[in-house]
């Protein structure tokens, strides 16, 4: 036998050997991935809403849905005890007077937060924050060690400063980077959206 020949076959034999160690490793870190519980919680208005009118099921609700169907995440709808009026308008002018108050809205029901390992959390961007009913659902858990992701839909302030604050509402989490998708692209073009939350998600390794 040949130099080269040898030396044709050792090649072969590592390039075996580092194929069956990769797909080893990715195999592991796709068990490690399905092992974790993800939860997906939401704030998400209907009614009268900028740019697309009146809807049915709130813009942050579709990209939620989207994100639960490709990570396999149980969905938790964060609702205001009170609802926010269906007119646009209105609804502005009592987020902002919260917002002002720093208010707690009272919301219904609940989700054990400490049961699940990965936390996406989504919300429109109301005056550069996110809405007050986030807040009290947040600060009825602890988040240590949790992973938490944020995304939100908008109309053009993207995710202003809610990432930073999100990090310190919920205190001891690793935050993971966010997205956010304009709120007429959910609503008008929901393929558009979903390509976005797809490349975000492989982005993210989810």
């Amino acid at each position: 036998m040949d130099m080269k020949h040898t030396l044709r076959i050792l090649v072969m034999m590592w390039l075996a050997m580092w194929q069956f160690t990769s797909c080893a490793q990715t195999s592991q870190k796709k068990q490690i991935m399905n092992t974790k519980k993800i939860l997906v919680a939401f704030f998400s208005r209907a009614g009268e809403n900028y740019e697309v009118g009146y809807i049915e099921k709130g813009n942050t609700h579709i990209l939620a849905e989207m994100i639960a169907a490709k990570t396999g995440g149980t969905l938790f709808h964060i609702e205001p005890v009170r609802p926010y009026p269906e007119d646009y308008t209105e609804c502005i002018k009592v987020a902002k007077t919260e917002l002002h108050n720093q208010a707690r809205p009272a919301v219904k029901g609940d989700v054990a937060v400490e049961d699940y390992d990965v936390i996406f959390i989504g919300y429109p961007n109301w005056w550069g924050d996110m809405p007050m009913a986030v807040y009290t659902f947040i600060e009825r858990h602890g988040w240590k060690n949790k992973t938490v992701i944020p995304f939100c839909t908008h109309e053009g302030s993207g995710l202003s400063g809610t990432e930073r604050k999100l990090q310190q509402a919920c205190q001891g989490a690793t935050l993971l980077e966010g997205l956010a998708v304009r709120g007429s692209v959910a609503q008008n073009s929901p393929e558009q959206a979903r390509k976005s939350v797809e490349h975000w998600l492989q982005k993210l390794k989810y």
